[in-house]
């Protein structure tokens, strides 16, 4: 005891936070509640259960790291009850060689949410050579809940080797949709977000979940203009600040499901620039439509090591998580 209180007497000079620093968000509630114990309330999501609302936004496959990756991650969702969406899976269309990377069911578990990846591209070839019955393979391949497709126009015109969409992304996902009418898929963005008319359209289509993908998070249209050589997509880089905040981006969806209840799409993956567990807390709760919080980078970046590290990182993110659900009230005026 004795020592505890020397600690606070010798720290208490750098402990200071200005009240400038005071996040407004919230209110601070310490009266309410009691400490939380246990781990979190099951919930279902994306046709299966989740514990702690964190969803790991599509990461990585084909590469000598993504094997380790990926089964970190996938032990991370077993003990956390969390949600997964792999990284693209366009290699095993044609080549099964990397199934290793990407087989990761086992892992998991059959209670938590896990979805393949494909590019819109390679949805529109597959609808164009009629075969789109190759993506419900794939998902029974993988022991998959279903399909992640994520939507990349500036990021394809970017790319060296990057596909031309013959046609609008939404009139390939309504094809496919009719196609194959039973596939659960969600629709994401990566890294810019969407606009309001995109997001719009979407809530119409029978679809799982949207995910955010939003501006301030791992950027790839940034990350294609710092592939290229020499300058020469320099006249370019000013759209890597072209997009739409998670903030902006929730607030798009409450407006729409405000205004009508002609959305057939139900659930929001809050995913870009989160990387902090308040963040994400706070849009999930002013979200008007069921929501989990989704992470890359941070969590891609405790993973590349062994799994205590990123195991660590979670349980700090899990009691994060049941302390702001404790103590923390969003103030409505903001």
């Amino acid at each position: 005891m004795s020592d505890r209180k020397k600690d606070h007497i010798n720290q208490a000079f750098h402990a200071r936070v200005g009240k400038d620093a005071a996040d407004q968000r919230f209110n601070y509630e310490p009266l309410l509640a009691a400490h939380p114990v246990g781990r979190p309330t099951p919930f279902s999501f994306a046709g299966k259960t989740m514990r702690l609302p964190l969803w790991i936004s599509s990461m990585t496959g084909g590469t000598p790291q993504a094997g380790n990756i990926n089964r970190n991650l996938a032990r991370a969702c077993n003990e956390f009850g969390l949600g997964m969406g792999l990284g693209s899976c366009r290699v095993l269309l044609e080549d099964e060689s990397y199934l290793n990377d990407f087989n990761l069911r086992n892992i998991i578990g059959e209670a938590s949410p896990f979805y393949a990846n494909l590019g819109i591209a390679q949805l529109e070839n597959l609808i164009e050579k009629k075969a789109a019955d190759k993506i419900p393979r794939l998902i029974d391949l993988l022991q998959a809940d279903g399909i992640i497709i994520h939507i990349n126009p500036l990021q394809e015109a970017f790319q060296p080797e990057g596909e031309v969409f013959k046609r609008p992304p939404l009139d390939t996902l309504q094809e496919f949709l009719n196609a194959i009418p039973n596939t659960r898929v969600i629709v994401k963005e990566v890294g810019q977000g969407m606009g309001p008319e995109s997001i719009k359209q979407l809530l119409r289509l029978p679809i799982e979940a949207i995910e955010l993908g939003a501006l301030g998070g791992t950027n790839f249209t940034l990350l294609e203009l710092l592939r290229s050589k020499d300058g020469d997509l320099a006249a370019f880089e000013s759209f890597a600040q072209i997009g739409h905040t998670a903030e902006e981006m929730t607030r798009m969806i409450n407006e729409v499901v405000s205004k009508t209840n002609q959305y057939l799409c139900k659930q929001v993956i809050i995913s870009g620039g989160i990387t902090n567990i308040l963040d994400g807390y706070y849009l999930q709760k002013i979200s008007k439509l069921p929501s989990v919080i989704g992470m890359g980078s941070a969590l891609l970046k405790m993973a590349t090591g062994e799994y205590e590290e990123l195991r660590n990182y979670l349980q700090q993110v899990e009691k994060s998580y049941q302390l702001a659900t404790a103590y923390l009230k969003v103030r409505t005026s903001i």
